[in-house]
């Protein structure tokens, strides 16, 4: 098993550099884990004070399940991934199945910030984008999928998303063996990784017309 740890600020183009080189590799071979299904569960606590959760400090998220769960996948164990709704903010009650692949991707903004998490990748990834791009790209997602103003997503990357990435995403980059600039457009880095998973994976994975 291979594990690969791919972070980078919120809006950075994670999600869509990984898209990008799921979306040719062989079904089944590769399993993603995004960091935001392991925020903590808020059952606890009324939708007024989940509201007020920094989402972007490393306290948000349930660190101990998550690399309970990347120990038990590369012991060729399977695991009950948790979901989240960002609508509620809280987890939801289904689970995602995932079985152990050869290759393991885990995404999220701090994907390479914890030490314990880290020891577990074989290789660090960190993608990076302009800071102008990444408000874009937020105010983008953020009005069209999680039901915020513009106004909105603008006070929250001033008061929160900007700091935070200051003090606790941005310097992660250190941590990487690899930094994709440019995010989700910077088709020459995702095929490289592309080309890179693939030599990763057994040859009986590929299909005799797969590049």
């Amino acid at each position: 098993m291979y594990i690969i740890g791919i972070g980078g600020g919120t809006g950075s183009g994670k999600t869509t550099v990984v898209r990008k080189i799921l979306e040719t590799l062989p079904a089944g071979r590769v399993a993603l884990i995004p960091q935001d299904s392991y925020y903590n569960d808020t059952t606890h606590l009324t939708m007024e004070e989940r509201r007020r959760i920094n989402f972007d400090h490393p306290n948000a998220f349930d660190w101990a399940l998550l690399i309970e769960q990347i120990q038990r996948l590369r012991q060729g164990l399977s695991i009950e991934q948790p979901t989240y709704s960002y609508i509620i903010s809280n987890r939801l009650e289904e689970t995602v199945h995932v079985e152990p692949c050869e290759v393991i991707i885990i995404e999220g903004i701090m994907a390479l910030w914890r030490k314990e998490l880290r020891d577990l990748m074989d290789l660090k990834i960190y993608v990076d984008a302009d800071p102008d791009e990444r408000l874009i790209r937020v105010i983008q997602r953020d009005t069209v999928e999680r039901g915020r103003t513009t106004q909105m997503v603008i006070d929250r990357y001033r008061d929160v998303l900007k700091p935070m990435h200051e003090e606790f995403i941005e310097p992660t980059k250190r941590y990487a063996d690899l930094i994709i600039p440019q995010g989700g457009n910077n088709s020459g880095a995702i095929e490289i990784m592309r080309t890179y998973i693939i030599h990763r994976l057994k040859p009986e994975s590929l299909s005799p017309d797969h590049p």
